[in-house]
């Protein structure tokens, strides 16, 4: 699936059509929520049936506006987290199951293949359901002219800081061409760099958080001055607002681009890319580290890493990241180490490297392993699976 983005540009009145859309799916989203709440054996099936009887209900005339099939998929929405509810029960998951909350400030609708129609160019989109929102110009640097309308399955409209855009997805089975060369690296990922790999190169970390903080803190300085407590927001608040947004916005690209750039360098040299499976989500509970964690943006990373290695046909595994930091890369030995020690120094081997160094020379060995293992079938399946980079790549 490729997923192309293009602005929206139209009028204000155009805008303030596409927020009543969007406030129309929320609604139909929270409504079936709460008729699951109240109703037992409540089933996907049961949920679609809720979206036509809203859209007949007198008492809600809006909701008929909204396209059918954006209905369904707003109630698509409040099924999944509905079934992920049941599956994080079921599978017993440690802590918060997940329990379904009410959406108070949705910010994206959902079309499937109808309620809109392309120009002959591809360079205007007409919504075409009842809040007849009208034409919008396209801006995006991907050409959609070489895709027919069949192939794009869904359209999506996201209000962001900086305006309105439409997500097309596309059914399209990216491919791309990759030279192998025998290349293998593990990496380690970190905070003082970006991650360091089994072969002592390093890439940067550029903690984009933390080089905006001083405008951040000016913004929302400004922001809260201008919020009047109990009362009706004025304009200067409401300026303030958006330009806090759109500064966290700008850190949300920032990350992205990173992200995806480093990723596509890495698998484009490489052929057998090994890293450690962090638990993020455990790891920013340390309050002195959480904020350098999620700067850090990791996660995404790897995401993208998985995704690019799935279109290039390279094999991208993740390990656990168990004693990689304590074993020596060489023979196998305890090494305790605090989080200020930087060098791995061996007193058995006499081994002396750069602690991140060490601990990529690791993950690149339980790798190595693990596919051994993989291939000669003697390694169980695990719930994850490591080896989901060349099956089921994400973008």
């Amino acid at each position: 699936m490729l997923v192309i983005e293009a602005k929206l540009k139209g009028t204000r009145s155009q805008y303030s059509k596409l927020d009543e859309a969007i406030r129309t799916g929320q609604f139909i989203r929270n409504s079936c929520l709460r008729y699951w709440e109240d109703n037992k054996g409540v089933s996907r099936n049961d949920l679609q049936k809720l979206c036509s009887k809203l859209a007949k209900n007198k008492e809600t005339p809006w909701a008929g506006k909204l396209n059918s099939q954006a209905r369904q998929a707003h109630a698509d929405r409040a099924w999944a987290a509905i079934s992920r509810f049941y599956e994080n029960c079921r599978l017993g998951k440690q802590g918060l199951k997940g329990y379904p909350t009410y959406k108070k400030f949705n910010r994206s609708l959902e079309y499937k293949n109808t309620g809109w129609a392309l120009s002959a160019d591809r360079k205007q989109i007409t919504f075409t359901d009842g809040f007849k929102a009208g034409t919008f110009e396209l801006w995006t640097s991907r050409d959609l002219v070489w895709y027919s309308e069949k192939q794009i399955k869904r359209v999506r409209v996201i209000r962001r800081a900086d305006g309105y855009y439409a997500q097309f997805l596309i059914d399209w089975n990216r491919q791309e061409t990759h030279e192998f060369k025998g290349e293998i690296v593990g990496i380690d990922l970190g905070l003082k760099e970006f991650y360091t790999d089994s072969n002592g190169e390093t890439v940067n970390n550029p903690r984009y958080l933390r080089k905006s903080e001083a405008r951040l803190k000016k913004l929302q300085r400004r922001t809260s001055r201008r919020h009047i407590k109990g009362k009706k927001q004025s304009k200067r608040y409401h300026k303030a607002r958006k330009a806090l947004a759109k500064q966290h916005l700008k850190i949300s690209r920032q990350r992205k681009d990173k992200a995806v750039k480093d990723a596509l360098a890495l698998v484009k040299s490489k052929d057998l890319i090994v890293y450690e499976d962090l638990k993020i989500q455990n790891m920013v509970k340390n309050h002195h580290l959480a904020k350098s964690i999620s700067d850090a943006s990791w996660y995404q990373f790897t995401q993208w890493l998985h995704y690019f290695a799935k279109i290039h046909g390279t094999i991208v595994i993740a390990v656990p990241p168990h004693n990689t930091t304590i074993d020596c890369s060489v023979c196998g030995a305890k090494v305790q180490k605090t989080l200020s020690t930087r060098t791995h120094q061996c007193g058995e081997c006499k081994t002396v490297l750069d602690r991140d160094m060490n601990a990529a020379r690791n993950i690149l060995s339980k790798g190595l392993k693990l596919l051994a293992g993989y291939l000669n079938g003697t390694e169980g399946h695990s719930e994850t699976d490591p080896f989901m980079g060349e099956r089921s790549g994400t973008a």
